[in-house]
């Protein structure tokens, strides 16, 4: 994702493969969590690049083939921690906030070919990124959740299959939250 030859690389070697990329999913992410007086630039700009730059790069580079197809589906992944804002988070929060942004201008840029530009919005997670914030911090997390559990990768990736189907061919510059209701009203 930070690479731009390596995400030119891939695409190549996928449209070699299969053909046109027809439904991109950026959901790559990582955390250098730190409060905002400690963190450092490096654990700031390394955040930003993958999470909000690298989705730029691949969105661009995904886009490009789908204006010819006229057709095609991208979907972010961002997180409920874009909207509530957690200690710690100040640069995870800004990257994940900045690819709503950045799907609603692309949405509006691309609808006229019939492409569809979205966000998935996961909160507390069952994924290794929650385990290394270890069980008592997942519990206060999880207490936070009206339904009282954190979510599965299927959770998420159900959301995000509809989101690249069909069934939503009418469903652009949304944001969908899978938070068990943690950023309702949001």
């Amino acid at each position: 994702m930070r690479d731009p030859e390596q995400v030119e690389g891939a695409f190549g070697e996928v449209e070699q493969r299969w053909g046109p990329v027809e439904v991109l999913v950026a959901n790559a992410g990582i955390t250098r969590d730190a409060l905002v007086l400690r963190m450092g630039e490096d654990d700031w700009h390394d955040v930003l690049d993958t999470n909000l730059t690298g989705a730029f790069r691949v969105a661009k580079r995904a886009i490009a083939r789908m204006l010819r197809l006229r057709h095609g589906r991208i979907v972010f992944v961002s997180s409920v921690g874009a909207f509530v804002g957690l200690p710690g988070q100040a640069n995870y929060a800004a990257s994940k906030a900045g690819l709503v942004g950045m799907a609603r201008a692309l949405a509006r840029e691309v609808a006229s070919r019939q492409i569809t530009v979205n966000v998935v919005a996961p909160g507390v997670v069952e994924t290794d990124m929650t385990r290394v914030l270890g069980k008592q911090r997942v519990g206060e997390l999880v207490g936070m959740v009206p339904l009282g559990r954190a979510g599965s990768p299927q959770d998420v990736a159900a959301a995000v299959g509809f989101l690249a189907s069909d069934a939503a061919a009418y469903i652009t510059g949304a944001v969908l939250p899978v938070d068990g209701g943690l950023g309702m009203g949001l």
